[in-house]
């Protein structure tokens, strides 16, 4: 009798699993529709893309790639390049200044820490579209305009509020007999933060790169505002050229450079998974 509830209760167990990985499957497929289409669209000729809204396609046209790449004035590399010069330059400048002021606020003592830190917490709420024009009006006094230093400058000032704070709750975290010890050995802060802090801190400094590639590749309204020069453009304002507002689109070409566009990140993101993992799990975003 004990034996057939034991094998009652298994059995249950597996089908609540089996039920649960069904589900996560059709939700995971649900959430991948939108990328499956954009990469059926990408081989479809233009004139059937909305046409034929599946994703398995019925003609395809390979040469959307072949056209899209050489579509615009310069080929597409050109503006891939563009923006990885300005996302890893990004990625350095956050992982420099957000460490230093996250070691700060973390670890030092100093007048009117947690004020700083509570109006540094504040500019999160502060939109995009609330700061552009007078960051536009400062980087025109600047004469920079039509150059990558607005987009890459304000990286290495500690600019992004949502880093130093998740840096600040990893540092936290450690030990601070470390510290402790280190200054027995006649260490200061910027030797404990240079091979004690840092050293210890890196899934949190790889959550703060992956993200911050990921969002300076994918960002499109600034270096519109900042990059008129069609020889600066990146990778997302170059897409935008395949967009005509009086004639017609070229769709496919468009999804085909979209895919192109999206390699670098799933490559940054497949290449720092596990140190996402551990670093959003160890800051208090559980």
């Amino acid at each position: 009798m004990a034996t057939d509830v034991r094998q009652g209760d298994i059995s249950t167990s597996r089908s609540r699993r089996l039920s649960k990985h069904a589900l996560l499957i059709v939700f995971g497929v649900v959430m991948l529709y939108p990328l499956l289409w954009m990469v059926s669209s990408s081989i479809k000729p233009n004139e059937i893309i909305f046409r034929d809204p599946s994703i398995w396609p019925t003609e395809l046209d390979l040469g959307n790639y072949v056209r899209g790449w050489s579509a615009l004035s310069h080929p597409f590399h050109y503006y891939l390049w563009n923006s990885a010069v300005i996302a890893i330059f990004a990625v350095i400048g956050n992982l420099l200044s957000c460490s230093l002021a996250a070691y700060a606020f973390a670890r030092m003592k100093f007048r009117g820490r947690n004020f700083f830190f509570a109006a540094m917490l504040a500019t999160l709420m502060l939109p995009i579209h609330v700061l552009i024009v007078p960051q536009y009006v400062l980087f025109s006094q600047l004469d920079w305009i039509n150059t990558n230093l607005p987009l890459i400058v304000p990286k290495f000032l500690a600019h992004d509020a949502f880093f130093i704070f998740l840096m600040v709750q990893f540092i936290r975290g450690l030990p601070r007999e470390l510290d402790e010890a280190a200054r027995l050995d006649g260490c200061g802060h910027i030797r404990i933060y240079w091979r004690i802090i840092m050293p210890l801190s890196v899934p949190a400094l790889a959550t703060s790169a992956l993200f911050t590639f990921i969002w300076t590749w994918n960002d499109f309204f600034s270096q519109l505002i900042f990059l008129t020069d069609p020889d600066l453009w990146t990778m997302p304002v170059a897409l935008r050229s395949f967009m005509d507002g009086q004639g017609e689109t070229a769709w496919g070409q468009l999804f085909a450079m979209s895919i192109v566009g999206l390699v670098p990140i799933f490559g940054f993101f497949l290449a720092g998974q596990r140190y996402l993992t551990q670093g959003l799990s160890t800051t208090g975003f559980k």
